[in-house]
């Protein structure tokens, strides 16, 4: 009995060591994926003018004149850190978790959203980027690994080309790759290809520019089908304030089914900075 007893036990360290080990391997392509995308940043960026917003639809002009201030370096990648809440639910039961996370946005490269959330002694950590979703209960066991396909990489292609609106909207001044629309008297539509993908997102702004709602199908399986497809996707924008020039919202609502009966804001978010990594020949010039 002794001896089985004993076995049990070196199993059961022998499994834990392996989880710890491997939950230390998420954590270390945790930090290389946001120092690859923060490399990504321009070294001597362009400063915004107006001239840049010729052409463009009078909402886009507008959305571009509220967020960037004139003179602002162009930076196309941000570090955002953020609390609120992370439903793991459904509209009729949210179950909404305490959330804490950082993320890491280079459209149109990539994202890592990093994350711990808590309700009562439940913790849920993990991380999302256009690679992979991988989620650890209380630490310990894996309980979401999912991407490495093509209906991964095109969920989250549409996911960071909206977040871009939020908080990079120097990734989405016109360029290659990049093409604005006019939908309505306040709505303008970006367009964003890259690679093979294309996204299109609505933004509707208010008179000063103020963006305050953003909306697209993005290409989801969060149905009750479990079944990927294009559905409306989008959020609410407020509570704006200036990052390095950038003016940028800090409370951002959004779920699935956006501006249907069944919308589910399982994404409610607090931005407590946002800040424009430099590389590092600008941080430690010769």
């Amino acid at each position: 009995m002794k001896i089985v007893f004993l076995i049990l036990l070196i199993l059961v360290v022998a499994v834990t060591i392996a989880l710890w080990f491997w939950r230390q391997a998420d954590h270390n392509a945790d930090q290389a994926a946001m120092a690859r995308l923060a490399a990504l940043q321009p070294a001597s960026p362009q400063r915004f003018d107006l001239s840049l917003l010729e052409g463009l639809p009078e909402p886009a002009r507008r959305y571009f004149r509220y967020t960037i201030q004139p003179g602002t370096p162009l930076y196309t990648v941000a570090r955002i850190s953020m609390t609120g809440k992370f439903g793991m639910g459904n509209r009729e039961s949210p179950e909404y978790m305490d959330m804490q996370a950082t993320q890491m946005l280079a459209m149109p490269e990539g994202f890592i959203w990093k994350m711990s959330a808590s309700r009562g002694a439940l913790r849920v950590s993990g991380s999302d980027t256009e690679q992979w979703t991988r989620f650890w209960l209380m630490g310990l066991l894996p309980v979401a690994r999912m991407g490495g396909d093509p209906d991964h990489t095109r969920s989250a292609f549409g996911r960071y080309v909206a977040e871009a609106v939020f908080w990079t909207p120097a990734a989405l001044l016109p360029g290659p790759g990049v093409a604005w629309q006019l939908v309505d008297v306040n709505t303008a539509r970006v367009i964003v290809r890259h690679e093979g993908m294309e996204q299109a997102v609505n933004v509707v702004v208010a008179e000063d520019g103020r963006p305050l709602q953003v909306s697209f199908d993005r290409w989801s399986n969060a149905n009750p089908e479990k079944v990927h497809r294009l559905q409306p996707f989008g959020g609410y924008l407020s509570e704006f304030q200036e990052f390095e020039g950038f003016v940028l919202p800090t409370r951002v609502e959004a779920g699935n089914f956006f501006a249907t009966d069944d919308y589910f804001p399982f994404f409610i978010a607090e931005v407590t900075d946002v800040e424009f990594p430099r590389p590092a020949a600008m941080m430690h010039p010769e």
